[in-house]
């Protein structure tokens, strides 16, 4: 029997009634997998770090990963790059204090020894494997309610603007001459000069035009990305790549290829050439409404 005066009243219930249900199971699976927090948390959410955003745009970068061409070692293609959203990121280095907090409460592991940084100041965080940056990543997340990862290597690229480094050898690619090339890499790797591998408090090395702090100076970062080996045809065009995952790069003064695991960048661990002075990182914050469920589900796959 209907309701005098609302003969759609059967309708409108049929309706809300999925509704109803389907926001109950979404709140369900919000609260079971850990998007949706209740206030219950003893720990006191730690503050979010301090941020720069660059906007959304185009830019044009070379391309990571080592290209050869004909058997013989070539630059990498320029490529342009399309940022569709703005990039939050972090204005520093993660600091060694927040990092220690995070080895208190069993988040993360303890640096390589003899990586300690001096006491007093806010200095980065070093003799960190990349390995480590996901474990804080990961704890970073939890305790502050929002999602945060390791910048892929364009997203580097793009924050570090004028401050990331294009190297090359100068080789035409059709020259056939070892010699130019041997001694094209000679003179790269002999102009990274040494610096002061002590690690040096904020703002040390200076900004960017975005307000990004001290890239490039003697802290190389960890990425997400992959190191690839690339074959080029005779029109420049890939025939062959290989990806290895295992050793992701870091970048600073140079790019450098890292076993995942490697905390001391001059212990080994596939570096190319002239071996990083420190590693450490800084990370993205995911801005995007669905991050938390992206997360999610990676972590799923990930330790399934």
């Amino acid at each position: 029997m209907g309701i005098p005066g609302n003969s759609h009243f059967p309708n409108a219930v049929s309706l809300l009634l999925p509704l109803s249900i389907a926001t109950l199971l979404a709140t369900a699976i919000g609260f079971q997998s850990g998007i949706i927090r209740s206030g219950a948390d003893d720990r006191a959410a730690m503050m979010a770090p301090q941020v720069v955003t660059v906007p959304a745009g185009h830019f044009t970068y070379r391309a990571e990963g080592e290209y050869f061409r004909n058997g013989y070692a070539v630059d990498g293609p320029m490529v342009d790059v399309a940022m569709r959203q703005n990039l939050t990121i972090m204005k520093y280095q993660v600091s060694s204090a927040d990092y220690a907090r995070c080895v208190a409460e069993g988040g993360c592991q303890q640096p390589e020894p003899g990586f300690a940084a001096p006491v007093g100041g806010e200095i980065p965080a070093t003799g960190i494997s990349q390995d480590d940056a996901h474990a804080y990543a990961k704890w970073l997340s939890e305790r502050t309610g929002e999602v945060w990862r390791l910048p892929s290597d364009a997203e580097l690229a793009f924050a570090a603007g004028s401050l990331f480094p294009d190297e090359t050898l100068g080789v035409a690619a059709d020259s056939e001459n070892p010699a130019l090339r041997w001694l094209a890499d000679y003179e790269r790797q002999t102009s990274r000069k040494a610096s002061n591998p002590v690690p040096q408090s904020y703002g040390s090395f200076g900004e960017n035009e975005y307000g990004l702090a001290d890239f490039g100076g003697n802290v190389w970062e960890w990425t997400s990305s992959c190191s690839h080996r690339v074959t080029l045809g005779k029109d420049g065009e890939a025939i062959d790549s290989v990806a290895s995952c295992g050793i992701p790069v870091a970048s600073g003064k140079h790019r450098a290829a890292m076993s995942a695991f490697v905390k001391n960048p001059k212990s080994g661990g596939c570096a190319v050439g002239v071996p990083p002075d420190n590693l450490g990182f800084r990370l993205v914050r995911d801005t995007r409404w669905y991050a938390p469920l992206l997360e999610k589900l990676r972590a799923t796959t990930l330790f399934s």
